[in-house]
Formats: C-alpha cells, sequence, structure tokens
C-alpha cells in the first residue's frame, strides 16, 4: 500500500506547477494587492478603472511581479460591466471608450485618458483591447464595438481587430478569459456575454513571443481604462489570474474542470478499493 501512495502522491506532485503565481479576486470589496493609478477606484464591491465622466485614465496593476522566466504562460478570467454611458455619440451609440487587459513592467502608471483607454504610452506591454468608441483608424478602429491584441503601448492595426455583436457598454456583465502559451506563443482571447460559459473557440488569437516584447522576464498584470468626451464607469467586477497555461473553465454555472487534486483522490480511493478486494480474495 505504502508502494502504491508513495507513486500516486509523486505524480500529483509533478503535475502541479509549484512556482506558478495566482491572483483571485471574487469581488472587488478589498483592492489589496492591487496599485490603483489615476482615477481607479475601488466602490463598493467593483473595480472602478476609470469613473462615468469626461477625460479620465486609471489603471490597476497587481502590487507583486509575475515571474514568466519558466514558460512566460497564463491564463486569466475576470467579468466587467460598463454602465452610465453618455456624452457624444459616434455611430456605435452612446459611451466610451473601453478597457484593456494589460501585461507590462511597471506597476504605478497610467496611459492616455479618451481613445489611448488608459493604455497609450505604457512601454513593453501586451494588452486585450475592448474598445467601444471609434476613434478611427489612425488608432486602429475599424468601428466604436471591437476587441484586438495592442504592443507597446500603441494601437494595432483595424484589419487585426473584429467587431463583436452587441455593444460592450450595454450594461450587460461580459466574461472574457485570455491565455497565453509560452511554448508555442500563442495568444488567445475569448469572450461571453451574460455567461460564465467558456466558448470553444477563441474570438481573437495570434502568435507572439511575450518576454521578447516586454524585455524582462517578470511582468505586472491588470487593467486600463479612459474616457473623453463621452463616458461610462468601467467597473471590473471579478478577476481570476493564474501564473501558468492553465485554461480557466471553473465558473460558477459552468461545467467544472477536472482538477490535479481531485484525480489524485480518485486515484487513491480506487487504489484502497483494489487493495481491500485482493485482501478478501486472499482470506
Amino acid at each position: 500500500m505504502k508502494s502504491i501512495v508513495s507513486a500516486l502522491i509523486t505524480a500529483a506532485a509533478l503535475a502541479v506547477p509549484v512556482s506558478a503565481q495566482t491572483i483571485l479576486f471574487n469581488d472587488f470589496s478589498s483592492t489589496a494587492g492591487l496599485q490603483l493609478n489615476g482615477n481607479a477606484a475601488g466602490v463598493g464591491n467593483v473595480l472602478r478603472v476609470t469613473p462615468a465622466t469626461f477625460n479620465q485614465a486609471g489603471s490597476a496593476f497587481s502590487t507583486t511581479a509575475v515571474n514568466l522566466a519558466i514558460d512566460a504562460s497564463f491564463s486569466t478570467f475576470f467579468t466587467f460591466r460598463i454602465t452610465n454611458s453618455g456624452g457624444i455619440i459616434d455611430g456605435d451609440g452612446t459611451g466610451a471608450d473601453g478597457l484593456t487587459f494589460t501585461v507590462q513592467t511597471v506597476a504605478n502608471t497610467a496611459g492616455g485618458s479618451g481613445g489611448g483607454i488608459g493604455y497609450l504610452g505604457i512601454n513593453n506591454s501586451v494588452a486585450v483591447e475592448f474598445d467601444t468608441w471609434d476613434n478611427g483608424l489612425g488608432f486602429g478602429d475599424p468601428d466604436g464595438n471591437h476587441v484586438n491584441f495592442d504592443y507597446n503601448g500603441t494601437f494595432s492595426s483595424a484589419a487585426g481587430a473584429v467587431g463583436v455583436g452587441n455593444r460592450m457598454n450595454n450594461g450587460s456583465i461580459w466574461s472574457a478569459w485570455v491565455d497565453y502559451n509560452g511554448v508555442t506563443d500563442s495568444l488567445e482571447l475569448r469572450l461571453a456575454e451574460s455567461s460564465v460559459i467558456r466558448p470553444a473557440s477563441p474570438i481573437l488569437s495570434t502568435v507572439v513571443d511575450l518576454t521578447t516584447v516586454l524585455g524582462s522576464t517578470n511582468a505586472f498584470v491588470g487593467f486600463t481604462s479612459g474616457t473623453g468626451s463621452a463616458w461610462g464607469d468601467h467597473d471590473i467586477l471579478s478577476w481570476q489570474f493564474r501564473g501558468t497555461y492553465d485554461p480557466i473553465i471553473d465558473q460558477p454555472g459552468a461545467v467544472p474542470e477536472p482538477s490535479t487534486y481531485g484525480l489524485f483522490a480518485a486515484a487513491f480511493l480506487a487504489a484502497g478499493v483494489a487493495l481491500r478486494r485482493r485482501r478478501s480474495a486472499k482470506a
């Protein structure tokens, strides 16, 4: 029995990445562990990256750097909601300007307001952009409701953007999954409205060498947002981050993924049952 237990423990230990760093906010009643910059603030149970007023820029990043030295991988899931839209109107409606999930090398910085989405000017960075205002092709905007990947504090070409069917500032709770596999250099975004069920396919994907862009094996992770002559409350409601490639699907209401510890427990139980049967047969 000792040899069976020992083998199972060894297998479980090898399967769990002991160096993986995690961040978990079921809500933001406390923002401990976050560096809040610009107009970002904790408001009730949400992280309000920018409030619903004009010319705001805010960001919130982990106070502790994530170590990317092993394989530079990560998986993250967060929920966001944009409400109280107002100000001038573009072709897609009222409200602006959106938000980003950003990986970068300096925690205490926020980028440009308005079309800068709190990201413009943040060097050595990779961002996932959720854009809700059409600033034109100069900002890489094909319309006022799309997603894209951005690098080094600038906005990518509109050719790479993907339009989103419903407006992301419609007051719904949106769910986003971002996964980066440092072995294959694959970066993927999945997006769902009013659902925590992980989509089977990404809405956006690319290949990028994250550590080359960052110029470092340590990085801070978090969110940016901005408003201009149009605005909205840009709120992050919950956030999970894992410092390894481990796609997150175990959200309330979703079909849970089997955990390593669950598999270990099942194997341990099965081994015990088998041993008892052998003993009964000998008796």
